[in-house]
């Protein structure tokens, strides 16, 4: 004779489980649909170093036959540094050291030198850098258009100079070739396809950011905070950050990001921490009552670019202070950009 164990389960319970069943496969198919991230920003602001770092975070990096290839970028990036400084130096009525005259004067004349640095070269470079004048000119940099990147390229001229240099990542990073057209770097994080979209920031390639516009998940802004009291590279009439703040309010209340989270990335804080001690923001901003201090001057500009979101009640900013040239910032910033990201596609799903 047998005897049959018999478990009862309620409707209840079988509506319970089906409801589970039924949001587990939601997930799945939330997550199966690939995320694709835009990164729009004014040029300049540090989007494509952001996209950089994605590759190295979730793509093990740049290969030693990719870094190679920046070589070129890196050396043009540094010829076209110190010709900027010795023009601005001119310019201002600065005098650069008679001893330096002749690699002053072959440095000016672009046919003299080679694109391919070496340590002749290197040290005339440092010679020129450590020069009073252009120093002097250096000091004074927010009135004409120098790289970024300058500074650090010439404390590493040494190494960079070398025959056999192959640039490192944070190198690659620091490189500067303007972005034409559209960049698609795409990784997988947790079991996610991300698809991020880098296209340039000048304003004569806007015309082509409509065409990224569709089946967007999030838009990351890119505002550079040092970059208040600079001008544009392609309008020296007009003040990066005010670019910049018009442009991310067509952006954020643009019909195409109705649904879609917008997350501002205030860039380049290790510059603006430097600059904010020398000089006041109120130079761009007249109502500014903060002074010299990082946080304060910080939460004024983020304040700026929120109170242009007109639709706040129903949409909400992300807001992240990011060194895009730091990883382990990029890594822990992108981590909660993830984690909203997918929060918000679990929501837009029903759950």
């Amino acid at each position: 004779m047998g005897c049959g164990l018999g478990v009862s389960v309620s409707k209840e319970e079988k509506a319970r489980a089906k409801q589970v069943e039924q949001q587990l496969k939601q997930d799945k198919k939330v997550f199966e649909n690939e995320v694709k991230l835009l990164l729009l920003g004014a040029g300049e602001s540090g989007k494509s170093t952001i996209a950089k770092q994605m590759k190295i975070i979730h793509l093990e990096g740049f290969t030693k036959e990719e870094c190679f290839q920046f070589r070129d970028i890196i050396h043009s990036n540094i010829i076209s540094s110190i010709k900027a400084l010795i023009t601005a130096a001119h310019d201002m009525g600065y005098s650069v050291s008679n001893a330096l005259r002749t690699s002053v004067d072959m440095f000016m004349n672009s046919s003299s030198y080679p694109l391919e640095l070496n340590g002749d070269i290197g040290n005339e470079i440092l010679a020129i850098w450590k020069d009073k004048a252009i120093q002097d000119a250096y000091a004074r940099s927010s009135e004409y258009q120098l790289l970024d990147s300058a500074p650090y390229y010439i404390e590493h001229i040494n190494r960079i100079c070398q025959k056999d240099y192959i640039p490192n990542q944070q190198d690659v990073l620091r490189s500067r070739c303007k972005t034409t057209g559209i960049t698609e770097t795409e990784f997988e994080v947790e079991n996610t396809k991300f698809k991020l979209v880098d296209v340039g920031g000048q304003r004569s390639e806007r015309k082509k950011w409509i065409h990224c516009f569709e089946d967007v998940t999030a838009v990351i802004f890119c505002a550079a905070l040092s970059e208040y009291d600079l001008k544009l590279y392609e309008d020296e009439t007009v003040n990066r950050m005010h670019e910049s703040l018009k442009l991310f309010e067509e952006i954020c209340n643009s019909k195409w990001f109705n649904t879609v989270s917008i997350i501002l990335f205030l860039n380049k804080s290790d510059l603006f921490k430097e600059k904010i001690r020398r000089v006041d923001l109120k130079v761009t901003f007249p109502d500014y009552t903060g002074g010299n201090n990082f946080d304060k001057a910080t939460k004024f500009i983020e304040d700026k670019f929120s109170a242009l979101n007109a639709n706040s009640s129903q949409k909400e900013i992300y807001t992240h202070v990011t060194c895009a040239t730091d990883t382990e910032n990029i890594t822990f910033v992108f981590n909660a950009v993830k984690n909203i990201i997918l929060r918000k596609a679990l929501e837009a799903s029903g759950f």
